[in-house]
């Protein structure tokens, strides 16, 4: 048993002052350290540095670690002359995107306290380094393919990759997990098939949605930008399915939705009543010129996610706190702070069916501690403070091991 004590501690209540946590593999309470000593009284004491908040692990839901050779080969600014640079170097980052690379990566996403995350592969190449890194993670096995002549090949290719996550499950911390590309990318039979995996198997199921206006206009009307992008590299001009098509193929199982940028309210309102939830990606949608998701005005559950390289700069989880903090500046600074913390722990731990993301009895022991220059001078700065202050954390634990810190 370990005692870890610290000025603040982040509960589902709240911020509390001067308490600690209890816990070895999982948490056992929250409470004064005398009182826990008084029930534990062999545990070893870890006192933080002064000026410490203990958090939760934060959630990475949505994340592409095959494209993290990228520094500067893709174009940014608007989303189809990203995605044309992304065909031309596709080959080339992704034979640049080595274990070695990707572990890199990991690492730094588990310096900026990010405990789990949710790796979507659309060819199985990091589930090797997924299976050897500390933090959990949900491996979205990526189906795509919109032509009907090769449906059934890459069907057949990604019921492999499902298999082969399964196999390495039971000795990791990995979760088999579905994701669907994007209703312009992935042809209804099959899309069908793939979610009936995740049903049957109760996997996590995520899918990219409404991402750009090219993406709506070519579901709604099959013109635009995406037209020519279809005739360029795939001789077709018609769009596979709809928006409407698409939202109902998902009506009957949970999934997580990334971007939505482009969506309605009547579609925001349709995912929630359905019981979906969001991977927000502030970075990458301003980096693309996709637009901002007004979390204002939506109801339904939303993580905070980095998204992978090809479309961003980090996968720090607290750079894209940050961004969130600027992107959306018509919301109270305090209150939106609140916000994006419960995002990217409990509300980001419930989205992929995780036991972590709260300090609470029973819970994995995936924690973090965040130390600050000075103590706020209120409860209600601390989760502002620890987002403006925060590049790296000072300490990580998972499944009350200590992983990372002095």
């Amino acid at each position: 048993m370990k005692i870890l004590v610290a000025d603040y501690i982040y509960t589902p209540k709240g911020f509390v002052e001067y308490q600690a946590v209890a816990f070895d593999e999982k948490i056992h309470a929250v409470n004064s350290l005398e009182s826990l000593l008084a029930t534990y009284p062999k545990a070893e004491i870890i006192r933080t540095a002064p000026h410490s908040v203990i958090y939760p692990g934060f959630i990475n839901t949505h994340v592409h670690l095959e494209f993290s050779a990228n520094k500067t080969s893709l174009e940014y600014g608007s989303f189809m002359p990203w995605l044309d640079s992304v065909i031309a170097n596709r080959d080339e980052l992704m034979q640049n995107c080595d274990n070695k690379m990707m572990q890199k990566e990991c690492d730094n996403m588990l310096h900026s306290g990010i405990t789990a995350f949710g790796a979507i592969s659309s060819f199985g190449t990091e589930l090797e380094v997924c299976q050897k890194i500390p933090q959990r993670v949900v491996f979205f096995n990526e189906l795509i393919g919109s032509n009907a002549q090769y449906a059934d090949m890459l069907y057949g290719d990604f019921l492999e990759r499902v298999k082969a996550s399964q196999s390495c499950s039971r000795a990791s911390r990995v979760t088999p997990a579905v994701a669907i590309h994007s209703p312009y990318s992935v042809h209804p039979v099959i899309l069908e098939k793939a979610v009936t995996v995740a049903k049957q198997n109760s996997m996590p199921l995520s899918a990219h949605f409404l991402e750009s206006q090219a993406e709506r206009e070519w579901l709604e009307n099959g013109t635009g930008e995406f037209k020519n992008f279809f005739e360029k590299y795939f001789n077709t001009s018609t769009p596979v399915t709809t928006i409407e098509e698409f939202m109902h193929a998902f009506d009957n199982y949970p999934t997580h939705f990334a971007h939505c940028v482009q969506a309605t309210k009547d579609e925001l309102a349709y995912l929630s009543s359905k019981g979906h939830s969001i991977a927000h990606c502030p970075r990458s949608n301003r980096y693309l010129g996709c637009g901002r998701l007004k979390i204002e005005e939506i109801d339904l559950p939303f993580s905070v996610a980095t998204d992978g390289l090809s479309s961003n700069d980090s996968l720090s989880i607290f750079d894209e706190l940050r961004a969130a903090l600027m992107l959306h500046n018509d919301i109270p600074i305090q209150a939106l702070a609140a916000q994006l913390i419960k995002a990217a722990t409990s509300d980001a731990a419930e989205i992929l069916g995780l036991n972590c993301g709260k300090i609470e009895a029973d819970r994995l022991a995936d924690l973090v501690v965040v130390t600050l220059p000075d103590l706020p001078q209120t409860k209600e700065e601390v989760a502002l403070w620890s987002i403006i202050h925060t590049k790296k954390v000072s300490e990580v634990y998972i499944e009350g091991e200590k992983i990372y810190g002095k």
